[in-house]
């Protein structure tokens, strides 16, 4: 039997955008494990349907940790407009929704500091968003 993490992984490259969904939300978690990380970028940017880039990146947020946040920012630097409007829309539905999701913005100022200027830039447009949505 298939562990969750590889279910999830095998998940990330269905045909089934419903599946690619669901993977995204299972592997945010384990943002930090370099077979996740690069699974979830692709479905940040996945190129077959827009839900997978909205949930993949509420997930992300409401994990909240470091790794997760600093995989949706790679993402938001990479994105073109489209995807990166479905980003956005994922990080406000994930602040929209229950209570208990973390705050980013402490996150998003330690990745200010990257070494990764893409990183970098990424987190300073999450940051905007949240701001635009705070008040």
């Amino acid at each position: 039997m298939m562990s969750g993490v590889a279910a999830a992984l095998a998940g990330a490259s269905s045909p089934s955008w419903a599946q690619r969904v669901r993977a995204g939300q299972d592997l945010a978690s384990c943002a930090e494990v370099p077979e996740a990380a690069e699974a979830l970028l692709r479905l940040l940017l996945d190129v077959e349907d827009t839900a997978v880039t909205r949930r993949t990146a509420e997930a992300l947020v409401r994990v909240g940790s470091l790794a997760a946040v600093r995989l949706l920012a790679r993402a938001v630097a990479d994105a073109d407009d489209n995807h990166a409007d479905w980003l956005e829309t994922g990080v406000g539905d994930a602040r929209a929704g229950e209570r208990g999701v973390p705050d980013i913005a402490p996150v998003c100022g330690q990745l200010a500091h990257d070494p990764d200027e893409a990183v970098r830039r990424g987190a300073a447009e999450i940051s905007a968003w949240a701001d635009d949505m705070s008040g």
